[in-house]
């Protein structure tokens, strides 16, 4: 569409023949008779430019370009203004009224078409810039909205990691399951290693101890303990008040789980020794068993549409649980199965066979004291 250019002068010959000019250019020509009647069009058409005569009996053209210029809408609209009284002086007040260009009439005609054209070239680009600078706005404010939900789904990722084991919170929270990760999700077997850990001497701590000791207690055990578990790479099944499960092997696949159990095992129970003597100077006399099995067990999903949890169902998760309740203060009590895969890694000792509860023959197990 060509453009559009504002006639305001109160002698109508003279904008008949500007009028004529642009027209015969193929511009767009919309005209008014003074300077009140200028403004108005100014509202109601939107021109691309104005050709303003300076005389005109309501109001002159020096007032008319600074109402436009002090209208924000208008403020860079192009103006020419058009006299016929000395170019020199009133150059100077339109200058100072805001016009852009000036013509003497009688005008030239090649002379206005030429700084015509040249003023709303400057504003074309203008308005291209502004067309930028509102889509940067846009992008800008998309960037920050997509910011925001990054931030958004970060907390989220930190506060599901506060629920869940952090293998399993990555693949929920990730939104970008492949079809191999959603079956991890889903109910399949695997060998696994399973660790289980608790405190001795805690129930009677619990029955003498405050309610807010014994849940400091259990934040001590728990951050030192799952500090060690994410850095072996275990995944934590459950806590239940001074016991914790840990399964090495699923979701994520460990090139070794047996080893990678049995070296956070050592570590915990050197870690904990720190733990139990800060506990001892409160009058707390708590002590670690742990026991650790390795077969297969069913993986998957339980529960119900608004709460479910990732577990492990099989005899290896009841082998480990009975070992580690078989335990004394200290000791790691490991399967044969476990023992036949870290037999060259650690030292241990057997401790024969053992009757645990839930097992038809007795367990043969062994107490690891340390790596070789």
């Amino acid at each position: 569409m060509s453009a559009k250019v504002l006639v305001v002068d109160d002698t109508a010959m003279n904008v008949k023949m500007l009028a004529d000019i642009l027209t015969f250019k193929g511009y767009q020509v919309v005209t008014a008779s003074g300077g009140n009647e200028g403004l108005a069009r100014i509202e109601s058409e939107k021109p691309d430019l104005v050709l303003l005569d300076v005389m005109m009996p309501d109001l002159d053209g020096y007032s008319v370009c600074r109402a436009i210029r002090a209208n924000p809408e208008t403020a860079i609209l192009p103006v020419v203004m058009v006299t016929a009284l000395d170019p020199g002086e009133e150059r100077v007040k339109g200058l100072e009224a805001g016009a852009d260009d000036f013509l003497s009439k009688p005008v030239n005609q090649s002379e206005l078409i030429a700084r015509v054209r040249s003023l709303l070239r400057i504003k074309e680009f203008h308005d291209q810039m502004q067309v930028q600078a509102r889509e940067l706005a846009h992008w800008n404010r998309t960037l920050e909205q997509r910011v925001a939900e990054g931030v958004r789904e970060i907390e989220q990722m930190g506060r599901l990691k506060r629920f869940l084991s952090p293998q399993i919170a990555d693949l929920i929270i990730s939104g970008t399951l492949d079809s191999s990760a959603d079956d991890l999700l889903k109910s399949h077997r695997r060998e696994i290693t399973v660790v289980f850990l608790d405190l001795r001497g805690f129930t009677a701590f619990t029955e003498t101890a405050d309610p807010e000791e014994v849940m400091g207690v259990l934040h001590e055990y728990h951050a030192e303990m799952g500090r060690l578990i994410l850095e072996h790479n275990g995944t934590i099944q459950h806590f239940a008040g001074d016991g914790i499960m840990i399964c090495f092997n699923d979701p994520m696949p460990i090139e070794a789980p047996a080893k990678e159990a049995v070296r956070m095992a050592i570590r915990m129970q050197s870690d904990f020794t720190v733990l139990a003597k800060t506990w001892k100077k409160r009058g707390y006399d708590l002590h670690m068993g742990i026991g650790i099995a390795q077969g297969y067990a069913t993986m998957g999903t339980i529960g119900f549409e608004g709460r479910r949890d990732y577990s492990a169902i099989g005899s290896v998760c009841n082998l480990a649980s009975r070992l580690c309740g078989d335990a004394t203060a200290g000791q790691i009590l490991v399967s044969q199965k476990v023992f036949g895969f870290i037999e060259e890694l650690v030292a241990a000792e057997p401790v024969g066979e053992l009757s645990l509860k839930g097992f038809h023959k007795p367990v043969p197990a062994f107490n690891v004291t340390g790596l070789k």
